[in-house]
């Protein structure tokens, strides 16, 4: 990190961003390729484990046949500000580094049970969820994890 003053050291920081942010980005390996996802998460002991849902077919999933290494991108855009000289964004956000994998049986319903308490839903059962047979469930245990914002610790 070129700026370490920026960096996010503390995980319970760098988990915030996460719970406070809308979207998850996830790139595959191999040819270039970038998705937007919802996601629920769940961190424990210093490791952050995030899971995803998606159609039971398609572009993302041969690539993750293919490759199952995954970058995975976070952030809050927080607004613009005159520097003196330029203008810059404050805004906080999170790189991790994992492998995904699919998830089965109560896995399955897990990850989906923390993706409907991230985005709120809480009302929808995932049970019911994780019975529709077009629905696949992933699983990312984060190897890396790295933090970084630029605007005074609030």
């Amino acid at each position: 990190m070129r700026k370490r003053d920026r960096e996010v050291r503390e995980f319970s920081e760098i988990v915030d961003i996460v719970n406070r942010s809308q979207v998850m980005r996830m790139a595959t390996c191999g040819e270039p390729y970038i998705v937007p996802l919802s996601f629920g998460y769940e961190a424990e002991n210093g490791v952050l484990t995030v899971y995803f849902h998606c159609a039971a077919e398609g572009s993302k999933l041969e690539r993750l046949a293919r490759d199952d290494r995954v970058c995975l991108e976070w952030d809050i855009l927080h607004g613009y500000a005159e520097t003196g000289h330029s203008v810059t964004a404050d805004y906080e956000s999170v790189v991790a580094f994992g492998r995904a994998s699919r998830c089965t049986g109560e896995e399955r319903v897990k990850g989906l049970k923390l993706l409907l308490e991230h985005t709120g839903m809480t009302a929808y059962s995932a049970e019911e969820c994780a019975a529709l047979p077009i629905v696949e469930v992933y699983k990312i245990v984060c190897d890396s994890v790295t933090g970084k914002r630029r605007f005074p610790k609030r």
